[in-house]
């Protein structure tokens, strides 16, 4: 069986449940592609995050970084956890779907480098609960923006700490050549606390640095949290600047394939908190609170793909191609960053592998492979394949590239499933399709 799996993930039948629901069943349900996302396995790890904080006794947030996957029924679920569990945000849709899904919007924090003016006055005009500020422009904007509207706002400058993480060179953001935030060495970041501390409608609250995603080691984040203090200390002795919040972002590491050997992301946010203890204990500030921004530590395990075999090219001397019935319209992962998965039989994942494959979509593209080498049984048109650790950035990042429909989104616990995102229909495809009459 895949290491990755648990034995209670094997039914009596010998298939692969999730949630306690039987895989194929999934799939008979509700067809396929399908996203399959554990309830459990997501409360569990917000669970485990604020119990890091309060162990420390520490003032703390949790914000879910929401592009990892932003609908309805994640907001539905993150609600109930309480005020130290927020989400951020980083455009109007997604702003949009957390309102409709009834989350606070005291709990949510807009983000992006290039806010318009009509999603900061959306923010401004839902009372949303901070705006990270990205660059000069924005706050010149933001500013007249609560000024028409006589408004205020509670706001957190983002800088960037010079630290370049070992991540994907499209995933990182903290070193000092980043679109993202005011740069901390030629002194951007000191004329924007400047500015700010002029502007009376905005309430500067803290700073905010995120050093990229998908990272294994600690040591970039205790390097975050310090330049994070070291910052403070530096605005505090030289603008009286007391800051209240430090925002150390996200960007823990996950399984994805058995090369992968991350630590538990309650490990990272542990020495976090440490290192920001020291670092007040040693400067004499007093300590900030300390938010974080995970997303896919929060979803990525707790989300799977099932597909469906159809089609299957055997080449002499080379890896059978195995094609399924999604691809990357429902993951572009794999083509964009290289990204790696690991894919097991529904009807019997502890069965021993027969083969080595390359697992093919069906999308017009030659660099539309899912997995370029993975070990399987023998399969069959009509197979159900179920892919692990697929729940952060699938849908989120799905296209209706070739006319595809976008696959269905299905959340289970405890034995149950519930249908959450209505598979795409070809109506669908063509609603927004004018005729033409020239």
């Amino acid at each position: 069986m895949n290491a990755q799996l648990q034995p209670s993930q094997v039914n009596a039948a010998g298939h692969m449940t999730i949630g306690g629901v039987d895989t194929l069943k999934l799939a008979a349900q509700y067809q396929t592609p399908l996203m399959v996302y554990d309830v459990n396995q997501i409360t569990e790890q917000v669970a485990r995050f604020k119990k890091v904080f309060e162990e420390n006794n520490v003032d703390y947030v949790v914000s879910y970084a929401s592009k990892a996957l932003a609908i309805k029924a994640i907001y539905q679920l993150l609600k109930p956890a309480g005020d130290h569990v927020h989400a951020d945000v980083v455009s109007a849709g997604e702003m949009e779907t957390a309102f409709q899904a009834g989350f606070p919007a005291a709990r949510l924090t807009f983000h992006g480098n290039n806010k318009s003016k009509q999603e900061l006055v959306m923010a401004v005009d839902h009372h949303v609960g901070m705006i990270v500020l990205d660059n000069f422009y924005e706050i010149d904007l933001l500013s007249k923006i609560l000024q028409d509207h006589d408004a205020t706002a509670r706001v957190m400058l983002r800088i960037t700490p010079g630290i370049s993480a070992h991540t994907h060179q499209y995933t990182a953001t903290g070193q000092v050549d980043s679109k993202f935030g005011f740069d901390l060495e030629s002194g951007q970041a000191d004329r924007a606390l400047q500015k700010v501390l002029k502007t009376p409608r905005m309430d500067l609250c803290g700073i905010h640095a995120h050093i990229g995603s998908q990272i294994f080691e600690l040591k970039g984040f205790e390097m975050a949290a310090e330049k994070l203090m070291d910052v403070i200390d530096h605005w505090q002795q030289d603008f009286g600047y007391q800051e209240q919040i430090i925002n150390v972002g996200g960007g823990f590491g996950i399984r994805y394939v058995s090369g992968d050997h991350p630590l538990r992301p309650e490990e990272f946010v542990d020495a976090i908190v440490k290192t920001v203890k020291r670092e007040a204990v040693r400067r004499h500030l007093p300590l900030p609170a300390i938010w974080i921004e995970p997303g896919r530590s929060i979803v990525g395990p707790a989300g799977y793909t099932l597909y469906t075999v159809g089609s299957r090219k055997d080449i002499p001397g080379l890896k059978p191609y195995v094609s399924v019935d999604g691809g990357m319209g429902d993951n572009i992962r794999p083509a964009l960053y290289q990204a790696k998965y690991e894919t097991v039989f529904a009807e019997d994942p502890a069965r021993k592998a027969d083969e080595h494959v390359r697992l093919a979509g069906k999308y017009c593209e030659s660099g539309d492979i899912l997995a370029d080498d993975v070990p399987l049984p023998k399969t069959k048109p009509g197979d159900v394949l179920v892919m692990l650790d697929t729940g952060a950035y699938g849908y989120t990042m799905a296209s209706n590239y070739n006319r595809n429909p976008r696959p269905a989104i299905v959340f289970v616990k405890d034995g149950r499933s519930q249908l959450v995102v209505k598979r795409e229909t070809l109506d669908d495809l063509v609603h927004l399709d004018q005729s033409y009459t020239l």
